[in-house]
């Protein structure tokens, strides 16, 4: 076996850390090792703070505003170094979370204040009083900073779409078949209109926490201060960190939240992959062409092409997001009895899927500023697809009881290949309806046969 390589962009396992690794760099700031034991250290903090405050908890003394302000400034300016020494510690004790009890004692020894109550460091918790809501820190945290404002940038770009677009006829395609026309900018709408729904339930969905101990009964902590309403005084923490407070818990709380966050995720995902499909069948048509950028190259062999590949490369980081993610929903829920491990090496994943959200949102931005409209394709479909028009004949037809009228007009038209304008108005010229109908029908072209698209599209 040949000797390890160095760490690099080229000779990273993962193409997150590698080729892609300018594109998620900012994800680290919420998901990377490091910043799982930042927050944690934030939590043992606040948590401290919190005994600290707590006038029957005696034997913790109130601290000065000074010795707090040294606290939480532990925590905000926790740095690469410090992460290194709680992983030195680590190397000792063999456990995550008790490295950074033993970190904090370390680094505050010099403060008689903390030194006094050292002993109230991660009191009466388990790890995972303090990983679950550390977990739920990043999270929350991850969602406002980066998972939303992508997905808001893209909406913006397809409502702009949807309303420069709204008159822009097109030919619809069902089943792969010409159909009733619809316009380029009532497509968008239709897609921007799913993602509002979509930002919504993601916005929405309330991150919870723990900090019950063992087994999520308070056990520890009624046997050291019994007259203490200890689920008043955890809830009231939790909720001081931005979170909801969940009273029924195992030792895990029990990542539901969790499992509505990231399905919640991969139905957006979802909505992106169906329209990468369409954004990429409309190129396939030519109803789009895509503004090139000079020096790249779309084919090694076919200089004439210009490859999709923005929608591709982000239809293939969805579905790689949406494997993980839906692994998660489904996995983390599950715990043997009141705990199990299986939980604690999926959750370090949860970094993984978002960037692969983050490359996938870049890419479908990137492919979205990229589009131009080819008019000229797009009506020449049109004006060769007459036969649509059988739709609104058969529907007036049927307004005045001629009871045959779909029969009529599928006899007219149906597998004939195309129908010429001067069949279909000579049919209509025939038909016994009021010349009012008669003249509506006529004056109808396929660009024209519409409904409210227009209109549909310039209010999204």
């Amino acid at each position: 076996m040949t000797a390890s390589l160095p760490l690099s962009a080229l000779t990273a396992l993962s193409p997150l850390d590698g080729r892609y690794e300018r594109k998620v760099a900012g994800l680290r700031e919420y998901f990377s090792e490091f910043a799982l034991i930042k927050y944690r250290v934030h939590v043992e903090i606040e948590w401290l703070i919190a005994l600290s405050l707590e006038p029957q908890i005696a034997e913790c003394l109130s601290f000065s505003t000074s010795t707090i302000d040294e606290l939480r400034r532990a925590a905000t300016d926790f740095a690469v170094k410090d992460a290194e020494r709680v992983k030195a510690i680590e190397a000792t004790t063999n456990h995550d979370v008790k490295a950074v009890e033993y970190w904090l004692r370390e680094r505050f020894a010099n403060n008689a204040e903390v030194t006094a109550s050292r002993a109230f460091i991660h009191f009466a918790c388990t790890s995972e009083d303090i990983n679950n809501l550390s977990h739920a820190l990043m999270l929350k945290a991850a969602r406002e900073a980066v998972l939303l404002p992508a997905l808001e940038r893209i909406a913006n770009k397809l409502k702009s779409l949807a309303h420069a677009l709204a008159p822009v006829a097109m030919l619809a395609h069902t089943h792969g078949q010409a159909a009733s026309p619809t316009t380029l900018g009532k497509e968008m709408a239709n897609v921007a209109y799913r993602l509002q729904r979509g930002q919504a339930t993601l916005a929405d969905i309330e991150m919870q926490g723990k900090i019950n101990g063992a087994v999520g009964n308070y056990n520890a902590h009624l046997c050291a201060y019994p007259t203490l309403d200890w689920p008043a005084f955890c809830k009231r923490f939790v909720e001081s960190l931005g979170l909801a407070f969940n009273p029924y818990t195992i030792q895990i709380e029990p990542h539901d939240y969790m499992a509505e966050l990231f399905d919640a995720i991969a139905r957006v995902n979802t909505i992106f992959i169906d329209l990468n499909r369409d954004i990429w069948g409309y190129i396939s048509l030519g109803y789009f062409k895509q503004i090139t950028k000079a020096g790249e190259i779309g084919s090694s062999t076919m200089p004439h092409k210009v490859n999709p590949i923005d929608f591709e490369n982000s239809e293939g980081n969805l579905g790689l997001a949406n494997a993980l993610l839906r692994h998660l929903a489904e996995k983390l829920p599950i715990s043997r009895l009141q705990r199990d491990l299986t939980d604690s090496t999926v959750l370090r994943n949860m970094g993984v899927a978002f960037g692969y959200c983050a490359l996938a949102y870049d890419s479908l931005s990137r492919g979205l500023e990229k589009l131009e409209v080819n008019e000229t394709r797009i009506a020449a479909h049109l004006d060769a697809s007459w036969d649509v028009l059988a739709e609104p004949i058969q529907t007036v037809m049927r307004k005045y009881g001629i009871n045959d009228a779909y029969e009529q007009l599928k006899e007219l038209t149906r597998g004939k290949g195309g129908i010429e304008r001067e069949s279909l108005h000579a049919f209509i010229e025939r038909l016994a309806i009021p010349d009012a109908d008669k003249q509506v029908l006529l004056a109808l072209t396929p660009a024209t046969y519409i409904g409210l698209a227009c209109q549909l599209a310039s209010e999204i």
